[in-house]
């Protein structure tokens, strides 16, 4: 008759060498977290860009600035041209899009220092509010002359402390200042990291007269139609109309290669561990030959060996997945990553969880590979003889 272990048999195991089983269970628990993160980078990145996107927006820009917002050049009346010219526009939203230095505070004095901050610049009117409704404002009012709004990863992108960019405080840009009057939010994307300031005067600051771009808000999809017709038809405005998801797909496409990258690295880390977990378990082995070939002798299969052996792993796999998932959400929490001119959260959530863990009882399971496949091999008689 097959004779299995008891489950507690293994777990006994695991507290027999706890040096080793400690040192697996930290390079599980690296695993899990390396796995988790490079999830919550590689879906962070795509889906800030992505959730930008709407199937009811169209993107109108300069034909010459290949596909480009931020090198785009259109006049600012082309957003009234479009409300009254095309049935179904809800709102058109003129903007100017500048990746610039910014200065906190006022001018300081002679000799003082006066860091600059590299950031993303957005001039809107109040239409802008309408076209953008993930955009909410957590606190303050929205911008009036002289006045700027900052996204709530802006501190994040400047890399400057939170309190610098409170309300009441104040920004430079192009040689203007600005009074920050509040501070919004539009989860899960990008736009959290700029600062919105009234369009006109970021103009009259960047010696420009046109405007980056018109951002559409139709009442359908459909009607999005209607602003590409719109669009070659106005051959003298020179306009190339983008579904905004359209436009956001491509961006979130440019950047795919650093999320597999990222993706790679954790491969490797895998890779790596699975090494290692294989060769120690594989001396396990060999430090227990003659414990394994009693209990061969005592009536237990090769199989329910190696099942024991693979639930040891598992066990201590999880357990070290559950921590290392555990330090992630700690470490990643409140975090946020800068990317180009923007910026965009980064959480654990459940799908990189499951990833974490997924990854790193597939590590405990591949490791387990040649020391099962050993003890399968293991004759009684010579395993009793071995010293």
């Amino acid at each position: 008759m097959k004779r299995s272990l008891p489950v507690d048999y293994p777990v006994l195991n695991l507290g027999r060498r706890p040096a080793r089983t400690l040192l697996t269970a930290l390079a599980c628990a690296m695993v899990a977290a390396v796995v988790a993160a490079a999830v919550a980078f590689g879906r962070g990145l795509s889906e800030s860009l992505m959730s930008q996107g709407r199937e009811d927006v169209a993107i109108l820009l300069s034909t010459a600035a290949m596909r480009d917002v931020v090198r785009s050049g259109i006049s600012p009346a082309v957003a009234e041209l479009v409300e009254a010219s095309v049935p179904g526009v809800l709102a058109a939203s003129p903007e100017v899009h500048m990746g610039t230095n910014l200065r906190i505070g006022s001018a300081p004095g002679t000799g003082e220092a006066d860091p600059e901050h590299a950031g993303f610049v957005r001039g809107v009117t109040a239409r802008a509010f309408l076209v953008h409704e993930g955009v909410t404002l957590l606190e303050g009012r929205l911008p009036g002359p002289g006045e700027a709004i900052v996204g709530r990863l802006a501190a994040l992108k400047l890399g400057v402390a939170e309190e610098l960019l409170e309300p009441g405080r104040s920004l430079r840009i192009e040689g203007g200042e600005f009074e920050i009057s509040g501070r919004f939010a539009a989860p899960g994307t990008t736009v959290e990291s700029e600062v919105w300031v009234p369009m006109r005067e970021l103009m009259g600051l960047a010696r420009r007269e046109d405007v980056s771009a018109v951002f559409v808000r139709t009442d359908s999809p459909d009607s999005v139609a209607d602003v590409e017709v719109f669009a070659r038809r106005r051959l003298d405005l020179e306009l190339l109309c983008l579904p905004s998801r359209v436009y956001y797909g491509e961006m979130a496409a440019y950047f795919a290669p650093i999320g597999a990258l990222a993706a790679a690295m954790a491969a490797l880390i895998g890779i790596a561990v699975i090494l290692t977990g294989a060769n120690a378990l594989s001396s396990a082995v060999q430090d227990r030959v003659g414990e394994l070939a009693t209990l061969r002798a005592l009536g237990y299969t090769g199989a329910a060996l190696s099942r024991a052996l693979l639930l040891e792993a598992l066990l201590l796999a999880a357990a070290g997945g559950l921590a290392g998932l555990l330090l992630a959400r700690i470490a990643l929490a409140g975090s946020a990553f800068r990317i180009g001119m923007g910026a965009f959260a980064l959480e654990v959530d459940g799908l990189a969880s499951l990833a974490g863990l997924g990854a790193v009882l597939l590590v405990g399971a591949l490791g387990t590979l040649p020391a099962i496949l050993r003890t399968l091999r293991l004759g009684v008689a010579a395993a009793l003889e071995a010293p």
